[in-house]
C-alpha cells in the first residue's frame, strides 16, 4: 500500500494542474437508507449532515465567483473559476436529492433546516445590501476568503472520503459513492478558491482570520445538522447531544469519521507562511476515482 500511495503520489506530482470541468452523475436513491453505515447511526447522521448544510454553502461561493468574474483578467484562472462554479452547482443539485428523496422518504422534513442554511447563506454570507462601492468590495473579499478557508476544508474531508475504508462498515455503495465524488472534485479544485482569494488581495492575515472563524461555525453547523436528523428521523430514538459527541468521537476513533487531530492538523497547516492547498490529497488518486465513479459512469455508459 505504501509503494502504491507513493507512485500515486509521484503521478500526481508529474499531471500538474489539470483542467477543471463538471461531471454529471446519475444516483438513484430509491431504495437508499438514512443510516447507511448499519448500526452506525450518529456516523450516519453526521456525515448525512453535509447533505443539509453543503448546497446553500455551495451556492454561496458561486455567487462570490459569479461576482468577481469581471474583475478576473488572468484566462486561466477564469477558466478555473468557470469549471469550478459547474461543479459546486452540481454538488449542490445532488446532496439537495438526497434532502428530497432519501431523508423524505425515511420521514425527515429538511425543509425547516434548509431555511435556516438559506438565512445564513444567503443573508449573513450573501451579498449584502449595501450600495457602497467600497462596501460591496470588502463584503466580496470576506466572502472569497471564507470560500477558501471552506474549500480546504472540503478537500480534506475529500482526501478522507477516498481514503476511508467505509466498506469494511458496510456503508451503502450509493451514499458512498456521492461522497467519494463529491470528495474527489474537491480535491481536484483544491487550488481554486485560494487563488481566487489570493487575485483579490486575500493575505496571510485574511486567510487565518477566514480559517479562524470559518472551521468552527462550519464544525458547529454540521453537529446541529446531526442533532436535527437524529431528533427527526421516527425509526431511531433521539440521541441527545452528550451522545451525540461521545458517538462522534468513538467514530473517529474506528475510522468512521476524520480524526480529529487530523482535521485540526489540517486547518492548522494554513497558518504556515507559504501555505498552498496543493499540499492536500493527490489529483491522480481523485481523477482515478472520477474515471470509475459509479454515478459518473452510468451517465457515459
Amino acid at each position: 500500500m505504501g509503494v502504491l500511495n507513493a507512485l500515486v503520489k509521484r503521478r500526481s506530482t508529474a499531471l500538474g494542474r489539470v483542467a477543471i470541468r463538471p461531471r454529471r452523475v446519475d444516483f438513484d436513491w430509491a431504495r437508499a437508507p438514512m443510516v447507511w453505515l448499519p448500526n452506525e447511526p450518529i456516523a450516519s447522521y453526521l456525515l448525512n449532515s453535509l447533505n443539509l448544510v453543503i448546497p446553500e454553502g455551495e451556492r454561496m461561493m458561486i455567487q462570490a465567483f459569479e461576482q468577481a468574474l469581471p474583475d478576473v483578467h488572468d484566462e486561466k484562472l477564469r477558466e478555473d473559476m468557470l469549471g469550478f462554479m459547474g461543479q459546486e452547482l452540481l454538488h449542490a443539485q445532488a446532496h439537495e436529492d438526497v434532502m428530497n428523496q432519501v431523508f423524505t422518504r425515511h420521514g425527515v422534513d429538511p425543509a425547516p433546516f434548509s431555511d435556516q442554511m438559506q438565512y445564513f447563506f444567503r443573508r449573513t454570507l450573501g451579498v449584502g445590501e449595501s450600495t457602497d462601492s467600497r462596501a460591496i468590495r470588502q463584503r466580496l473579499i470576506e466572502r472569497l476568503g471564507i470560500s477558501a478557508s471552506a474549500e480546504h476544508m472540503f478537500a480534506f474531508m475529500g482526501h478522507w472520503a477516498m481514503n476511508a475504508d467505509l466498506e469494511s462498515f458496510g456503508a451503502d455503495p450509493q451514499m458512498l459513492d456521492l461522497y467519494r465524488w463529491h470528495g474527489a472534485e474537491e480535491v481536484e479544485h483544491r487550488a481554486v478558491a485560494h487563488e481566487v482569494a489570493a487575485y483579490f488581495g486575500v493575505g496571510y492575515v485574511r486567510r487565518s482570520v477566514s480559517m479562524i472563524i470559518t472551521w468552527p461555525i462550519f464544525i458547529a453547523w454540521l453537529i446541529r445538522a446531526a442533532m436535527y436528523l437524529s431528533r427527526n428521523d421516527p425509526n431511531t430514538p433521539n440521541i441527545g447531544y452528550p451522545r451525540l459527541i461521545i458517538g462522534i468521537v468513538s467514530a473517529t476513533r474506528r475510522g468512521l469519521l476524520p480524526a480529529l487531530s487530523k482535521w485540526l492538523w489540517s486547518g492548522m497547516s494554513t497558518f504556515v507562511p507559504g501555505f498552498h492547498p496543493d499540499s492536500v490529497g493527490s489529483t491522480a488518486q481523485a481523477l482515478a476515482y472520477l474515471a470509475q465513479s459509479p454515478a459518473a459512469k452510468k451517465v457515459h455508459a
